[in-house]
């Protein structure tokens, strides 16, 4: 498998993605907005785009779908709930389907509600796992829920699912917000070393033309959304909520900081 991180330096920050079968060339283009950017790349690199998957339905993972695919005739694939707000889905996806690219690339997809209640994530079926993570995980945050969403059932899918990703699993995502998110760590857990250093070093040299790949394991050290237990974050919640019963479960502590970090 084949993974080109595409950064289409828009306003929104997002991220497509071309992934592809190196043994016959085929692609898949997720969430194509910059749909020319997207074309370049694969004819450079000699690929014939065949599927394009959007993981939700807003119209900055959408709205490149309609060029594409008039200049490759590609299916375009979905959530299963999502064809009534996104045209022409030719497939609809469910839990546990297997998307398959040319002849060896095998993705697993993931129903993955919170940002919206028709959302999908990807993982690939590699020695190292990759996930397509759309607007559900970001480097070092989680997705908003404004847009059709709800936080209760984003917490349930941190919790149930992408906490038990291998922790080498490679996450991509939908857009480059790595170093405001880790401003947020920092707000919330200002003693986190890893977090402190690791912005430190964006700040001197990220180019999200060349982003940097975390894993699910520095996720795991840096992003707030999977660090419910911290003591310092616990505490600094309560600064913020002073009726936070004195031992909150992990999901009181996700959804308050979800609503902190929607106006922060």
């Amino acid at each position: 498998m084949i993974v080109e991180q595409i950064w289409t330096g828009n306003a929104y920050r997002n991220f497509n993605y071309l992934v592809a079968c190196p043994d016959t060339g085929e692609a898949m283009a997720v969430d194509p907005l910059d749909y020319e950017k997207c074309l370049a790349k694969a004819k450079d690199k000699g690929w014939g785009i065949t599927q394009i998957l959007n993981t939700h339905e807003h119209g900055d993972h959408t709205g490149g779908n309609v060029p594409m695919i008039e200049a490759t005739g590609a299916k375009l694939l979905a959530h299963a709930n999502a064809g009534s707000r996104i045209a022409g889905v030719d497939q609809g996806l469910q839990a546990d389907d297997v998307v398959k690219i040319g002849s060896s690339v095998e993705l697993l997809v993931l129903d993955t509600p919170g940002h919206t209640m028709s959302h999908v994530c990807l993982l690939s079926q590699t020695d190292v796992p990759a996930l397509f993570s759309g607007d559900t995980l970001f480097n070092a945050g989680a997705g908003n829920c404004h847009g059709g969403g709800h936080p209760a059932e984003l917490y349930e899918t941190f919790a149930a699912q992408l906490a038990q990703l291998p922790d080498s699993t490679l996450v991509y995502p939908g857009h480059d917000y790595i170093t405001n998110n880790l401003e947020f760590t920092l707000d919330r857990e200002p003693d986190n070393a890893d977090a402190a250093k690791l912005l430190e070093e964006l700040q001197a040299n990220h180019d999200p033309d060349r982003a940097m790949v975390t894993s699910l394991a520095l996720e795991k050290d840096i992003n707030s959304f999977f660090r419910l237990t911290s003591p310092t974050i616990i505490a600094r919640l309560r600064e913020a909520f002073p009726d936070l019963p004195d031992e909150p479960t992990p999901k009181e502590v996700f959804l308050k900081l979800r609503e902190l970090r929607n106006s922060w």
